[in-house]
Order: structure tokens, then sequence, then C-alpha cells
């Protein structure tokens, strides 16, 4: 049996814990999912409390939440397996076994979108000012929910020797490694972003800004973090998360410059 601790040689620092938290009938329950379910939580609350601000009823973000969530699932589980296939070609079944791993935060966050943005047409909402506040929630999320990657010892980097590498165990290559913490960068960038998104709210002047500002602030980060990632899901040659952070780098700084152009011909 390997050992499956998580050690910070360069901070002193060692975790020896389980991915599995309980079980309950057999079943098992990883801190994986108990950390994106209080991401989650955690992320619902604060847009909760945006949405009274700006006066749009918490039943509204809740609906929103209860349509999206699984769309998000079924979404994040489709992009994985479009772009990893061969994976899955053998035994199609596999498909649906999700609990074996393999999501994609950016197709969660495509299935989020239309989910929501069809949710806004039949109830005659503003689908910008929503995704605004939603967009709060959804960063806040993230950043909680990379420590689950944490807990599953994945979407780690490559090997480095920097003060603050992590060290693991890689089945891959049958030995423990020493590697970038993607993990940890991409939950800090993420907490950045959220804090920074707060700021920026103060200065909005349409709705819709905000949104693209996290478009625009999220796939920055991404870009450069998913270049230190061994788990990238590739087309040919190239990260397909850095192709996606790059469209939506172009369609947030869209959404951001044509919001304020249309406030300033106004004044």
């Amino acid at each position: 049996m390997y050992d499956n601790s998580i050690v910070f040689p360069g901070l002193h620092l060692k975790f020896n814990f389980s991915p599995i938290a309980f079980r309950i009938f057999g079943l098992e329950i990883r801190w994986y999912g108990i950390i994106i379910a209080f991401g989650f939580l955690c992320g619902f609350l604060v847009s909760s409390y945006i949405a009274k601000k700006e006066n749009v009823q918490t039943e509204v973000l809740l609906d929103v939440a209860i349509i999206a969530t699984p769309v998000a699932i079924i979404f994040a589980r489709a992009y994985y397996v479009l772009f990893n296939f061969k994976e899955f070609k053998d035994n199609l079944l596999s498909i649906f076994a999700i609990r074996q791993g393999g999501i994609a935060i950016y197709g969660a966050v495509i299935g989020a979108l239309i989910s929501t943005y069809i949710y806004c047409r039949v109830k005659k909402l503003s689908f910008l000012k929503i995704s605004d506040i939603g967009t709060h929630g959804l960063i806040l999320g993230q950043a909680i929910g990379r420590w689950g990657n944490f807990a599953n010892r994945e979407a780690y980097g490559y090997e480095t020797d920097l003060p603050w590498r992590m060290q693991i165990y890689s089945v891959e290559a049958g030995k423990r490694i020493e590697v970038h913490p993607t993990f940890l960068y991409e939950s800090i960038w993420d907490f950045l972003v959220f804090f920074a998104l707060l700021i920026l709210r103060r200065y909005k002047k349409k709705d819709g800004e905000i949104f693209g500002f996290y478009l625009i602030l999220y796939s920055a980060g991404r870009f450069f973090i998913e270049a230190l990632r061994t788990d990238s899901l590739m087309l040919g040659s190239i990260r397909i998360s850095q192709l996606v952070a790059v469209i939506c780098i172009v369609i947030g700084a869209t959404i951001v410059l044509k919001s304020r152009l249309q406030y300033f011909d106004k004044i």
C-alpha cells in the first residue's frame, strides 16, 4: 500500500486523510462532494444577499439553482466525455459513471448559462442582471470547490522544486513526485476574482458588466494555470481550456466594452 499523504516539504506541512469522508449503507461519501456542496451553499448565500440589494426575490435564484444545477452537472460530464472520448469508447456505459470522476468546470458554466437564459426568457427576466448576481456566487463556489481536487489528489501540475511544491503519490509514475499545486493556484485566483468583482460592482454602469468581468478575469487566470497542468483535455496539440479561456475573454471584453459605450453615449 502506497503512502497517500499530501506533503508540502518547503512549507513543512503534511496532510494524511482519506478521500472518503464516511460511508452510508455502503455508499462512499467523498470529501470532494462535501466540499463542492459547501461551495455551492456559500455561493448561493452570497448571491442571495446581493439579489436582495438588487430587488430580486430569493425565490428566483432558488429556481435558477434548482434548474441549473443538474443541467450544469450533465454539461460538465458531456464536455469531459466529448474531449476525452477515447477513455469511454470501449465502454460507453462508463459515460454515466460520474462518481468515478471526470467533469469539467467550463462545461458546467456553459450548462448553467444556457438553462438560466431559457429560464429568464420564459419568466421575462433580465438574463444579464441575473447573471451579474449569480456570478458572485459562482466564482466563490469555484474558489471553495477547488479544494475538492486537493482532497482527491488530482488537478495538479508538472514537477517542480519551488518552495510551495506539493508532494503526492502518482499512480502513473509509480512513485511520489513533487508538483505544482495548481488546485491551490486556481483557488487563490478565484478568491481574488471574487473580491475584485465585489469592488467592480460598485462601479457597474449597466447589467452584464460583472458577468463580463468574470469571463475576463477568471479566464485570464485559468489560461496561465492550465499551462501547468498535466491532465488537460486536448484537441490535437491545443489545450481545450486555454482555447475556451481566450474565447471567454473576447466575449467578456465585448460585453464590458459595449456596456460602457452605451452608457457614455447617453451622457
